[in-house]
């Protein structure tokens, strides 16, 4: 196979994991990932799933979409992530669809649980974090508006570890991405 070959198969794959590289770098650089990097993949992934499969393409990638938009929707409406980490996943939902989806999320989200632990322990701050995620646990079980969650976890923001979570989605994805044989 040349290089022509190997280059072309996949294509959108490849696209995709360039795509996550690069948020990935500025995610871990500014703690955040940029629109101009979220809503035009979003924007290209549904017109691809558009031109390959026509209206019925669409609907996988707007169900990809979807799933990548739900998977991380959760923890950004209690301010535990940012907006741009779940543009990113819906990204890869309207470029890959739902099932490829939900699979490189798992990955990612064991990825990020183990870089979130690794920095806690090289920190050494154990208890102090533990202790705050008892805390974020019982807010949520006993404070059911998400939008006063989403303040509190505001105001808590600034006294945080930080994780840039596209760096996790970067790892998890392109490893699922190997691992199913996509690239």
């Amino acid at each position: 196979m040349d290089w022509q070959q190997i280059l072309i198969e996949n294509w959108h794959v490849k696209l995709v994991c360039v795509t996550l590289i690069v948020a990935a770098w500025i995610d871990g650089k500014e703690l955040r990932v940029p629109n101009w990097i979220t809503f035009p993949m979003v924007l290209a992934g549904l017109l691809y799933s558009f031109a390959i499969g026509g209206w019925e393409g669409l609907g996988h990638g707007l169900i990809g979409m979807c799933v990548g938009l739900a998977t991380l929707m959760p923890l950004y409406a209690v301010g535990g992530m940012g907006a741009g980490d779940v543009k990113l996943m819906a990204g890869v939902g309207a470029w890959l669809g739902p099932q490829v989806t939900w699979n490189a999320f798992l990955v990612s989200a064991v990825v990020g649980g183990g870089m979130a632990l690794a920095m806690v322990l090289y920190r050494k701050a154990w208890n102090k974090h533990y202790g705050n995620a008892m805390l974020i646990l019982s807010e949520m079980a006993t404070v059911k508006d998400p939008r006063e969650l989403s303040k509190i976890a505001a105001d808590r923001k600034p006294h945080m570890l930080l994780l840039p979570y596209g760096i996790p989605i970067c790892i998890g994805s392109i490893a699922y991405f190997l691992y199913a044989g996509m690239i």
